[in-house]
C-alpha cells in the first residue's frame, strides 16, 4: 500500500517541502504553547484548574 503512495508522491515536483513545512508548524505550535504556559499568571492557572470543582448554581439537572 505504501509503495503506491510513495510512487505517486515521487512524481510531484517540490513534494519534499511538505514534510519540512509540517515539522515547522508542529515545532512552532509547541514552542508558542510552551511559552504561553511558562508565562501564564499563576492566578489564571488556579482559576482555570478549579472550574471542574465549582458548583454551578444554574444547574438544575441534579
Amino acid at each position: 500500500m505504501l509503495r503506491y503512495i510513495k510512487g505517486n508522491l515521487e512524481n510531484i515536483d517540490g513534494v519534499a517541502i511538505y514534510p519540512i513545512i509540517s515539522l515547522l508548524i508542529f515545532f512552532i505550535f509547541f514552542a508558542v504553547l510552551f511559552y504561553w504556559v511558562w508565562t501564564a499568571k499563576k492566578e489564571h492557572i488556579e482559576e482555570v484548574s478549579n472550574i471542574p470543582l465549582e458548583n454551578d448554581e444554574n444547574d438544575t439537572s441534579l
